[in-house]
């Protein structure tokens, strides 16, 4: 999946919710929290990451390429 942004980048539980990978903020929180989110092959467990144009984030076998 590919997500485009207008900004240099977005916070990763923010990217979470607008993919709709999770329901709400507190959903994307716990996935983040329980290391189930990758950001180009590594664990993330900072909700508020920036992820910038060009990394791709692993989230449960979706992958979501910001551009």
């Amino acid at each position: 999946m590919k997500i485009s942004i207008k900004e240099d980048f977005i916070k990763l539980d923010s990217l979470l919710k607008y993919s709709t990978v999770a329901q709400t903020g507190g959903h994307a929180k716990i996935m983040i929290q329980n290391g189930e989110v990758c950001i180009n092959g590594e664990i993330c467990t900072q909700r508020g990451k920036k992820v910038h144009k060009g990394d791709t984030v692993t989230v449960n076998g979706t992958e979501i390429t910001v551009e």
